[in-house]
């Protein structure tokens, strides 16, 4: 098991999500900021409209992936 912070994968604030892949923190990650979009959080409301524009184009958001896969990779295991 890693963890990973918002902010690590380009949110707003300290909250851990913890997962055996990268991508069962990216899932839990994106359903946080959905929480917090839908709450309001002007914080997370704008790193989402960042990310929104890094995912837009193909090229970014393949780069993305393959660095946060590679810091995932880089953690050691909890």
């Amino acid at each position: 098991m890693k963890t990973m912070t918002c902010k690590q994968l380009g949110g707003a604030c300290d909250i851990m999500f913890q997962g055996e892949t990268f991508r069962e923190i990216s899932e839990l990650s994106l359903r946080h900021n959905i929480e917090m979009q839908q709450e309001g959080d002007e914080a997370h409301i704008k790193a989402i409209k960042i990310m929104k524009a890094v995912m837009q184009n193909g090229v970014t958001m393949k780069q993305w992936f393959e660095e946060k896969q590679e810091e995932f990779d880089a953690l050691d295991e909890d």
